[in-house]
């Protein structure tokens, strides 16, 4: 049996602060965003960014989905609206996301609910990853 290769994306973030200011994000594909800090603020903060992240990887896994059912051909649009509450304990943390898609195309509700189902709970990495337990590993540069 011959190896299979498999190629994978490289990604990641840096953030980086000084003592005022905003945090600055730079990914390794070369985007840049800059974070805001207060709630009247125009722009992302961490919690958006997370909200996006999720969403935005669950439009992806829906469309995904639908190439999966055979209805893809039939899907005009996904959109997921993502927001959450915050933990009244501590530690500070999302204590529940609240997820709402509306996915438009020529099939019933049946294939909507399956392409949502699938499309959080087994194709969307950013929903695996939350429900998960992933392990942190921190190291110190010099």
């Amino acid at each position: 049996m011959a190896d299979v290769k498999v190629r994978t994306r490289e990604t990641g973030a840096t953030a980086v602060v000084g003592r005022t200011g905003f945090p600055h994000v730079t990914s390794v594909t070369g985007g840049e965003l800059d974070i805001v800090t207060g709630p009247s603020q125009a722009g992302y903060g961490p919690l958006d960014l997370l909200y996006a992240s999720l969403a935005s990887c669950l439009v992806l896994s829906a469309r995904i989905a639908a190439s999966r059912y055979g209805v893809l051909d039939r899907l005009t649009e996904v959109s997921a609206k993502v927001t959450g509450e915050k933990a009244h304990d501590e530690p500070s943390r999302v204590a529940k996301f609240n997820i709402v898609f509306d996915i438009k195309g020529d099939f019933d509700d049946t294939v909507r609910h399956a392409i949502a189902e699938a499309a959080e709970n087994e194709i969307c990495t950013v929903s695996n990853t939350i429900r998960g337990n992933p392990e942190f590993v921190t190291e110190f540069s010099h």
